[in-house]
């Protein structure tokens, strides 16, 4: 991948729970460092499709000062692998789904979230089906991640 980054793009399954939890985290991030990077997210299904988050993943994320406000669940389109410099994905299933829809001269641009983390967690899982404290776990993977991210992007585009 040549060039510098300039976007960013968060998948999960429904892009209801964890993706538009990276995307608020991570552009609160971005904008924290006055960078210029378009950041967006969506899913590999459409089960949620015009949708807001899930009121969990917002109220966890508003407590620690994200906004979620605007974000609207879609499902990942094929002119995203063009589009998009990086295509994150939250785990190995939407990993795999990801690398199946993407013309393979793009697959570089595919990579596990937790990837750019320090903490053992090789996923972020999904806590749509978990408590409060699955949400909470969750955005302290994000935040781990999105600060990991945000350090290689910096120097890729230095």
């Amino acid at each position: 991948m040549a060039g510098p980054i300039k976007s960013v793009l968060f998948v999960c399954l429904g892009n209801i729970c964890r993706s538009p939890t990276a995307e608020a985290v991570f552009l609160h991030k971005v904008k924290q460092r006055t960078l210029a990077i378009e950041v967006d997210s969506a899913g590999t299904q459409g089960f949620h499709t015009g949708c807001a988050p899930d009121e969990r993943s917002q109220q966890a994320g508003e407590a620690r000062g994200y906004s979620f406000e605007g974000l609207k669940c879609r499902k990942v389109e094929k002119q995203d692998f063009e589009y998009f410099d990086l295509i994150i994905a939250m785990d190995e299933v939407n990993l795999r789904n990801l690398q199946s829809e993407c013309p393979e001269e793009l697959h570089e641009k595919i990579h596990l979230f937790m990837s750019f983390s320090a903490l053992e967690e090789d996923i972020v899982p999904d806590p749509y089906y978990g408590g409060k404290k699955g949400f909470e776990y969750v955005l302290d993977l994000i935040e781990s991640a999105s600060d990991g991210l945000l350090n290689y992007i910096t120097r890729r585009n230095t």
